[in-house]
């Protein structure tokens, strides 16, 4: 457990962050049943407790149920950090969230009590540092019930040099564990395959700051002009949702050439137009490779039967452990050369159209070969599923 800091004024003056000093403008760090329980979160809890008074922290997820985490981001706040947290407020299992919203709001009570205090009055939380969004569904083709949700896994730091971590994980885990239902149906993320690149360009990290800044003060743009969703810098573009337009990681797609090389990694493949993308991939002699989540509400056997008849190489992973395999990349390899996209993004219709996501494409080459070592290794231990494995996390 992190030991808290001494508190101090909320509102201290802001401290001038150390310039960057790697090498590299990129870091990638993965979790998984092969990697140390709360990997991720807790290079996320080192990187917290690093920011000093002054300091600032910009946070957007999905899934929040980490306890103690929520308690650490209250006490930078408490010690002078100025924290902004935007937070999915009903997320698909509905509950899941709400201890940890009680804590950040200095509910009565702590994360048992009653969550009576509107956002933003809680004296022993972030304030108006927190920002839950929650749209309404709306009518979706055949009758089905679409909801927008804030999807984005973006965690900004200002100190000790400016960072972000971009990517797949949420802090959805808890320490000790008190509801194995809501665990039961959204995967064991401790331990589930996840990815945050940490990224280091101060261009970039700038962009995604200011994007969390903007959202936590705006809320969503769903339903009205929204601000530009593409930003181009030397070592990458960043790509926010919701946006009109191409989808970027299928734009990429699109201009691969025969005989160049795909593989992604997705927890989700639902929405037929992705899975047509795919396809015309491989009739055009484009060498397509699929890992997909081993369950079948996340990725339906049609989807997976469609691709196969493709050609494409199709396995599910997460069976052997029963994790969730929750990575979201792609890397593309051709002649006009290599290509990495990572972040939030799915392959499903509220992921294009409606969610708030957010996607990076890079050409960094040390980074596409972490991903391409992380696959290598993920391919060497594939899951085998039973042909009647039932629907699972969510």
């Amino acid at each position: 457990m992190l030991v808290a800091a001494r508190a101090v004024h909320s509102e201290s003056v802001p401290i001038e962050a150390v310039p960057m000093t790697h090498p590299q403008p990129f870091a990638a760090h993965f979790g998984g049943p092969d990697q140390a329980p709360d990997a991720l979160r807790d290079l996320l809890a080192r990187r917290l407790a690093a920011v000093p008074a002054g300091g600032r922290v910009d946070w957007v997820t999905y899934y929040f149920r980490d306890r103690e985490l929520a308690r650490e981001l209250v006490r930078a706040r408490q010690r002078g950090v100025t924290v902004n947290l935007v937070l999915e407020g009903r997320p698909r299992v509905a509950r899941a969230n709400e201890a940890v919203i009680r804590i950040l709001r200095g509910s009565p009570g702590g994360e048992n009590g009653p969550s009576t205090e509107p956002e933003g009055t809680g004296r022993e939380g972030l304030g108006n540092g927190l920002r839950l969004l929650a749209a309404r569904g709306i009518l979706a083709p055949r009758g089905l019930a679409w909801k927008p949700q804030v999807h984005e896994k973006i965690y900004c730091f200002s100190h000790p040099e400016p960072v972000a971590f971009v990517g797949s994980f949420n802090p959805s885990g808890d320490r000790p564990e008190d509801d194995p239902e809501v665990v039961r149906r959204i995967g064991d993320h401790r331990v589930a395959h996840n990815a945050l690149v940490e990224v280091r360009d101060p261009a970039l990290v700038d962009c995604l700051g200011a994007h969390v800044r903007q959202l936590q003060r705006n809320g969503s743009w769903l339903f009205r002009r929204g601000p530009a969703g593409d930003h181009e810098f030397d070592t990458g573009s960043v790509y926010f949702w919701p946006r009109r337009g191409p989808h970027p990681v299928e734009a990429m797609l699109e201009s691969m050439q025969p005989g160049s090389r795909v593989r992604i990694a997705a927890s989700h493949i639902r929405n037929p137009g992705s899975v047509a993308c795919l396809c015309r991939l491989a009739r055009r002699g484009v060498e397509v490779e699929v890992t997909a989540e081993h369950t079948r509400r996340r990725v339906p056997p049609r989807m997976e039967r469609r691709l196969v008849a493709a050609g494409i190489g199709f396995t599910r992973l997460g069976a052997d452990a029963d994790v969730p395999m929750h990575l979201k990349f792609v890397l593309a390899d051709g002649p006009a050369g290599r290509r990495l996209a990572f972040g939030s993004f799915n392959w499903t219709r509220p992921s294009y159209y409606l969610n708030h996501e957010v996607a990076v494409i890079t050409g960094n080459e040390a980074l596409w070969s972490a991903f391409d070592a992380r696959w290598r290794e993920l391919a060497a231990n594939p899951a085998v599923v039973p042909p009647h494995n039932p629907a699972g996390h969510g």
